[in-house]
């Protein structure tokens, strides 16, 4: 026995301790692991899901109280008779001019918007938001939809007309990027009840903004043509297939 070393066995046992884990050891730890995830993940994002859209239908409400609020107080009134008109959301944020009483788009935005700046950046005619897409139709001489201009606020050759402005508007709100920012749809107008739909019917999943509501999808089949003034699909099958249903 070297006289360094009285006691090998034991140098020997402590070695072997400071040595780390075996290879055996790290896979039970990885499988742990890969449990813990396949059990964690899903559950994280059934709760985004479930924020986004929370979050989606309590937009929609809010912008039922600021489409009245702006109706109410004549921000515009393009045909000059005292009564109000809906708005885009560029009108409503102040983001844009306003529609004035010669066919134009040359108003003052708004000093004191009804909605946050956020609703100022719009994207082919639709605001994105909290992992989805909004977007507000208003109705023309025969009711159908006139979407909002690509950037934002009225576009000057496809202007909504201001008899019906005063009475009507709707607004869809579907996900960004379906199952992963959100999964229902949803449809509000100036009746005030916010509907939504599973969208996942033939005619519908929504996506993005290559694949959005029309503006009469939530409106009883027949509809046709956008037309945005018909009754709602409030617990029945809507013109693009999918059942609507009120939102508890």
């Amino acid at each position: 026995m070297h006289p360094e070393h009285p006691f090998p066995s034991a140098r020997r046992r402590a070695l072997g301790r400071a040595r780390g884990f075996t290879l055996i050891e790290l896979m039970i730890v990885v499988a742990i692991i890969a449990i813990i995830a396949s059990i964690a993940i899903p559950n994280l994002l059934s709760a985004r899901l479930s924020a986004n859209e929370t979050a989606a239908i309590a937009t929609l409400r809010n912008l039922i109280s600021a489409q009245a609020q702006f109706q109410t107080g004549s921000r515009v009134d393009t045909d000059a008779d005292g009564m109000g008109e809906y708005g885009y959301f560029g009108e409503l944020s102040g983001g844009t001019h306003l529609r004035d009483a010669f066919g134009g788009v040359t108003e003052a935005s708004l000093n004191i918007p009804v909605l946050g700046g956020v609703f100022r950046a719009i994207r082919n005619s639709a605001v994105d938001h909290g992992g989805y897409f909004f977007q507000i139709y208003l109705p023309d001489a025969i009711g159908a939809g006139v979407p909002e201009a690509a950037d934002g606020g009225a576009d000057p050759s496809n202007l909504p007309t201001a008899d019906l402005c005063e009475t009507a508007w709707c607004c869809y709100a579907w996900p960004a990027n379906i199952q992963m920012s959100g999964t229902r749809a949803f449809f509000v107008n100036q009746q005030g009840v916010v509907t939504q739909t599973s969208n996942v019917a033939p005619g519908q999943y929504y996506s993005g903004t290559g694949a959005r509501p029309t503006a009469e999808a939530a409106f009883v089949s027949p509809s046709t043509g956008g037309y945005i003034l018909g009754m709602l699909a409030a617990g029945t099958v809507g013109a693009d297939g999918g059942r609507w249903i009120p939102v508890e």
